[in-house]
């Protein structure tokens, strides 16, 4: 009898915390999260006790390695105010084991202001600005609760950051409307001096027809001729073989041309290497599947590692790689890996990304130009070796 494989244990290396679950202080027409307040119906207000933050952060420093990146994220972290975020650092501090320990933050802005700023400065926080674009793209569908455009705010609080020395990467979500406009919002964006970008394509299921998209979801074809619109864009910003801005999608991307593991979660060919803590202990597979399917557990009452090794979170991770044939046999399958399960849940064929021609599209028209760039990075790499001692 063949004996059992053991399974090798997956390390903590990051984990996403919403300290005020679901909780912001915007109504984003294309907000996926704060429906989630349904799960946490026992009180209308979230919000991450200073004895669950201590538990947290002790149990992932001293589960993780020498490595371990905390993501603070919502709804709207700052909601917390900074008192809980120089307490989070000095948490950090006291638990940590010599480890190299970053922070980054997902914020709308609006409750930046200078004294934040210092602080993200000074603890080396990698902020995510959301920013859509130009005004008239921001403020189609980013609101404030009370309907208000927010726009100026947060044009105002990304001047803040950058002039601070605050590492900033805009935010974009493409949508219906902002796929209109590849030119448009690379451009603006270039202008204020956020040259670092990650743009997220909106998809969401219609409550009244869960099989289709909301009206505000950008579609297959629109999303194809954006990314490929702005790659030309990326591409024609090079100097002497260099990005002069940074596209976390296309980078991620040359990782799979020169054999690497791509930093994003979509292009791995399984999920689950990360887990979600919310602001009441409670841990989930991913911040796209916050719900009782894949609830792995408590802070409080279980180990973070035990649960990012959990039988449901490896179940979690392997379904990213069940795919129907057709992905199986596709040239492209080792740079797009499927696409995010998130993407994957719409009919006639709910196991294959909603956006796949989109990727065949795209990958299509920039394969060639990835490989010349792989092609340039191997043979710096190599002579770099051969010049070493």
């Amino acid at each position: 009898m063949r004996p059992k494989k053991r399974l090798r244990r997956q390390p903590v290396t990051s984990v996403l915390i919403k300290p005020a679950g679901p909780d912001c202080n915007m109504a984003c027409t294309y907000c996926f999260y704060l429906e989630k307040s349904q799960l946490f119906s026992q009180n209308s207000s979230h919000r991450m006790t200073i004895d669950l933050l201590e538990t947290t952060i002790q149990q992932v420093l001293s589960q993780g390695k020498k490595e371990v990146s905390f993501g603070w994220q919502g709804g709207e972290p700052t909601l917390m105010g900074l008192d809980f975020f120089r307490q989070a650092i000095a948490f950090q501090q006291q638990y940590g084991r010599q480890q190299i320990v970053g922070n980054g933050l997902q914020t709308n802005g609006l409750l930046l202001n200078k004294d934040w700023a210092k602080f993200l400065r000074k603890y080396d926080f990698l902020v995510g600005l959301s920013l859509d674009g130009p005004e008239h793209i921001h403020n189609r569908y980013r609101h404030l609760k009370g309907g208000q455009n927010s726009w100026n705010t947060v044009v105002d609080r990304a001047k803040l950051l950058l002039d601070t020395g605050v590492a900033t990467n805009a935010l974009v979500v493409i949508n219906d409307y902002s796929s209109q406009f590849p030119d448009e919002i690379y451009d603006f964006l270039k202008s204020i001096g956020l040259t670092y970008m990650q743009f997220i394509p909106c998809l969401e299921q219609d409550p009244k027809n869960p099989q289709n998209p909301t009206s505000f979801s950008v579609s297959p074809a629109d999303y194809a001729q954006f990314l490929i619109r702005l790659f030309d864009l990326w591409i024609a910003d090079f100097k002497n073989s260099q990005p002069t801005t940074s596209i976390r999608y296309f980078e991620s991307l040359f990782y799979t041309y020169v054999g690497l593991t791509p930093p994003e979660c979509t292009l791995l060919k399984e999920c689950g290497v990360y887990v979600v803590i919310e602001h009441n202990g409670d841990v989930f597979s991913c911040d796209f599947f916050v719900e009782p399917e894949w609830k792995l557990g408590n802070i409080r009452d279980q180990k973070v590692v035990d649960m990012l090794n959990s039988a449901r979170q490896r179940k979690f991770g392997r379904r990213k790689a069940i795919l129907p044939p057709e992905c199986r046999h596709c040239p492209w399958l080792i740079h797009c890996r499927g696409g995010c399960p998130k993407e994957r849940g719409f009919l006639p064929s709910p196991e294959k990304s909603f956006f796949c021609s989109s990727y065949q599209q795209f990958l299509s028209h920039a394969d060639s130009v990835f490989r010349r760039l792989a092609r340039e990075w191997l043979a710096r790499f190599n002579q770099s070796n051969q010049n070493l001692p």
